[in-house]
């Protein structure tokens, strides 16, 4: 089946990926933020017993570990290829992240039982402006850290990166809902909305780690590549393709930051193998321009055998999608 008029990506192409070992250096300034606001968090909740801001120094101290996690993944993704990986040790960071979208859901969860616990049981909130403040300063490194991270992690294709600086705006949401509870106590004298500001907050970080989780999953479970990123390949492969040629069972995933492509390229029967061969590393190499640090393999086939169009699951997938549009 030759792929035609196919909707062209409205993104330019990625940088290409950037070493592992460059990588991990934006965790340990993640590593270090965590520890010195944990230390801000602590004291103020220490000063003030606000709940609020306990909530907040426990989703401090999952930061701390999830950091230490990405850490310790980005050490063991960046190993070469050896008998035993014959695609390499990145698919480790797709368990790293779906770790720390764990850690945020549990701690989600934490937060959400205090809260509730603080609401049955009242407690008495001292100078709970000192400890907003505390917490606003902390929050203001977390932003500028995840900030970092995510255009990091966006630019390089590195889902570390961009888990670690979602953990980080997640904590960020929480500091400044924490903040706005203890402003809003000070105001009122209602020391209640403490702990129902700390409720509500459990839920948007229950949301973020859950999306982590989600995305991890399918990492795992070699789910194709975005459907813009798809795209490229596809007006890569067509702009080599000549008459009498087609293309056919395209698959494609991602491991860590290297991305995987393979089809079956149809061409002429009476085709040398030495003409089929320029052709299928012609279109590597295009696909390697739209797509930098892809690993592409072609599987070449004579276009006039019925064996070429019924040897792959995918072909009666391709027909049907064919067929519907």
């Amino acid at each position: 089946m030759l792929y035609n008029n196919l909707e062209t990506a409205n993104s330019s192409p990625p940088d290409p990926p950037a070493a592992l070992s460059t990588l991990r250096r934006p965790i340990l300034f993640s590593m270090l933020a965590a520890v010195v606001t944990l230390v801000l968090k602590t004291a103020a909740y220490l000063y003030t017993d606000s709940l609020g801001l306990l909530s907040d120094a426990a989703e401090t101290t999952v930061n701390l570990v999830a950091a230490l996690t990405a850490w310790v993944s980005l050490a063991y993704a960046a190993k070469p290829v050896d008998i035993d990986h014959t695609y390499g040790h990145k698919k480790i960071e797709f368990f790293s992240s779906g770790l720390e979208g764990v850690l945020i859901v549990a701690a989600a969860v934490g937060i959400a039982w205090y809260s509730v616990r603080r609401l049955l049981e009242a407690g008495t909130l001292r100078e709970p402006v000192v400890g907003a403040l505390v917490a606003l300063a902390a929050s203001l490194i977390n932003l500028a850290v995840a900030v970092w991270l995510l255009r990091l992690g966006r630019r390089h294709r590195s889902i570390v990166l961009e888990a670690d600086g979602q953990h980080l705006l997640a904590d960020v949401v929480t500091s400044v809902c924490v903040v706005i509870g203890l402003f809003l106590v000070q105001a009122t004298g209602q020391e209640w909305l403490d702990p129902v500001v700390a409720l509500f907050v459990s839920i948007n970080i229950l949301r973020i780690g859950w999306r982590l989780v989600v995305r991890s999953f399918n990492g795992l479970m070699d789910h194709a590549l975005p459907p813009a990123e798809q795209a490229l390949v596809r007006k890569a492969i067509e702009a080599q393709l000549g008459p009498g040629t087609a293309y056919h069972a395209l698959r494609t995933r991602q491991a860590g930051t290297d991305r995987f492509v393979d089809f079956h390229l149809l061409v002429p029967g009476r085709t040398d193998v030495a003409s089929a061969h320029r052709l299928a590393e012609t279109v590597e190499q295009a696909i390697r321009v739209a797509l930098p640090g892809t690993e592409v393999v072609v599987h070449i086939e004579p276009i006039e055998e019925r064996a070429s169009w019924e040897d792959s699951e995918l072909l009666a997938l391709e027909r049907e999608k064919s067929n519907d549009g």
